[in-house]
């Protein structure tokens, strides 16, 4: 599957999803969809549709923001941020180039110690029963507790 940032894709998006993923802004701690979402699936970029994150990597770090070990994939890129006097690692998928959020050198040491800390209004997520309909049959084994 070909993975793409399209006009069309762009003009779907909602204004909170464009500021987020184009604008390269933050939603606000404990609001996203997905912070306290634990179904079997994956999460994938809301622009380009690509596979970000599998639902067995994602845990509950009580930062306000959806929390993943790893990504599932080569598809998350990290760009040095120095915005808001900080020195960040930002996070973006590498095909839509679209800005999910940032990742943290804090995570659960047994899963190698990062979080990966993501703006729900980046992500779609794709339940496991609809992975292999949708084109992501191949990121099955990546997702606990479903039918491979």
């Amino acid at each position: 599957m070909a993975y793409t940032k399209s006009q069309d894709a762009i003009d779907r998006l909602t204004p909170e999803q464009y500021r987020i993923t184009q604008e390269s802004g933050t939603e606000r701690a404990f609001t996203g969809e997905y912070d306290h979402h634990f179904e079997p699936g994956i999460y994938v970029d809301i622009v380009s549709g690509e596979p970000l994150f599998a639902s067995a990597d994602k845990y509950n770090s009580g930062c306000g923001w959806p929390a993943f070990t790893k990504p599932i994939d080569t598809n998350v890129t990290e760009h040095r941020d120095v915005t808001f006097g900080m020195v960040r690692t930002e996070v973006r998928s590498k095909h839509g180039d679209s800005h999910l959020g940032h990742v943290f050198p804090d995570g659960p040491t047994a899963a190698g110690g990062l979080r990966y800390c993501i703006n729900s209004a980046s992500l779609r997520f794709v339940p496991a029963d609809r992975m292999e309909a949708e084109g992501y049959g191949a990121y099955l084994d990546q997702v606990e507790g479903a039918v491979k």
